[in-house]
């Protein structure tokens, strides 16, 4: 083991170097990947490109290990040529540092289902915060090394002796004695260099907005429903007026910030175009206009919200209509076997098996948190189902069939799992 070590540290400028190399182009592929990840507007436009995306972004992230033991089998070595700087000390601390901690909250989000809801959503907000801290350093950092290779004299780790790696000082940076050959002016930037950096500026513009969205999220108590409710796109009437324990909600409020993701642009809806039916195989077809459906009688639960993405709203004080009790309403056939659900949006469905539709927690909701439920969220009629990852929570909820056959939902045919429990 020592004697492979010794052969390991022989040359190990030059396996600095290529680290060095290797580490900024998996932070470049991690970084755009996540963004796309992060950024709704991908979903619709990737589709299933988008799973093999989030597969190469938790397959990189995983490499990102290599590095990190790689340099740890050299760092000894480098530590010691470190003595005395300071500045640079701190910055492979800080680059260390957030290797690892992406590593390791990345992980975490990997496995969310091992985990559970709280422990994959403080992940999460741990790999957003060292991600909008780490993508601004790691392009400084690329920029100020192009300073570094254009100064030769500045550079800790030197060529010596070939194949030995053995480092100089700067008042040997010009003399050619036989230990190493003549220093030679190193290009400011590389091809490979002008491709980073460049990738680095579109990574910066790209994520700007998200960060000064994702920022306010975090410092805000959520999202702020009267604001989307005046701004809501939905233009109908009568207003559904919430039961006393809506209002004041008796969750005593959502606890976490929704994020908006959607396939499609975000429908809207007024008197003339909404309706919501119970079809298929059903004893009697039901459908309702908007005035019809505001005045059945409502009921109110509290319930957590997670998405399978890591992040939780908790303590949602919802209103609606149990589900159960609407497919009471029509009549279920003894040739049904599932419940399919349409988004208005007229690409988005998802189903649920008769005994899963029967659970006494999920609800067809008009109100959240004593608010109409704002078209960025669903609303005005979304499927709530607590128990299981929100792409099982169907927005604009549009049509209710009972079915024979097993359903494949939107996310499922595009590699989520049908079993969606929390």
């Amino acid at each position: 083991m020592a004697g492979w070590l010794s052969k390991l540290r022989k040359g190990y400028g030059k396996k600095l170097v290529s680290l060095h190399a290797w580490n900024g182009w998996i932070v470049v592929v991690l970084a755009f990947t996540g963004l796309i990840l992060f950024q709704g507007l991908w979903r619709g436009i990737l589709g299933e490109g988008r799973v093999i995306i989030r597969y190469v972004h938790i397959i990189v992230g995983i490499a990102s290990l290599l590095p990190v033991v790689y340099y740890l089998l050299l760092a000894g070595k480098h530590w010691k040529q470190l003595r005395g700087k300071t500045a640079q000390k701190a910055n492979v601390i800080i680059v260390f540092a957030l290797l690892v901690g992406w590593l390791i909250s990345g992980l975490l989000l990997w496995q969310f289902r091992a985990i559970g809801p709280r422990w994959s959503s403080n992940a999460l907000l741990v790999h957003d915060l060292l991600t909008w801290i780490g993508l601004p350093y790691v392009i400084y950092h690329s920029v100020t090394r192009l300073k570094w290779l254009k100064e030769p004299h500045r550079r800790t780790v030197k060529t010596g002796r070939v194949g030995e790696g053995l480092a100089v000082d700067a008042s040997s940076a010009g003399r050619n004695d036989g230990l190493h050959p003549a220093a030679k002016p190193t290009a400011v930037m590389s091809r490979a260099t002008f491709i980073k950096t460049a990738v680095g500026a579109g990574i910066a513009i790209a994520a700007g907005p998200s960060f000064l969205r994702w920022l306010g999220n975090q410092l805000g108590s959520g999202m702020d429903y009267s604001a989307a409710v005046e701004k809501d796109a939905n233009r109908l009437i009568p207003a559904p007026s919430p039961l006393p324990a809506s209002s004041p909600p008796i969750g005593g409020g959502s606890k976490g910030s929704f994020r908006v993701y959607t396939v499609t642009p975000i429908p809207k809806f007024d008197n003339s175009n909404f309706s919501l039916t119970v079809e298929g195989l059903v004893e009697k077809k039901l459908q309702w206009n908007w005035e019809q459906f505001v005045a059945l009688k409502r009921e109110v639960q509290v319930s957590d919200f997670h998405c399978v993405t890591g992040w939780s709203v908790y303590s949602n004080t919802w209103e609606g209509i149990k589900l159960k009790d609407l497919l009471r309403m029509a009549g279920v056939k003894s040739s049904a076997k599932m419940v399919k659900f349409y988004s208005g949006d007229g690409v988005y469905t998802d189903s649920l098996t008769l005994e899963q539709a029967d659970m006494d927690d999920v609800i067809v909701a008009v109100l959240h948190d004593g608010q109409p439920i704002p078209s960025d969220l669903g609303g005005p009629v979304r499927l709530v189902v607590p128990k299981m990852y929100a792409y099982k929570s169907v927005k604009w909820l549009k049509i209710i069939e009972l079915i024979d056959y097993d359903h494949t939902g939107y996310w499922e045919e595009r590699g989520y799992s049908k079993d969606a429990w929390i």
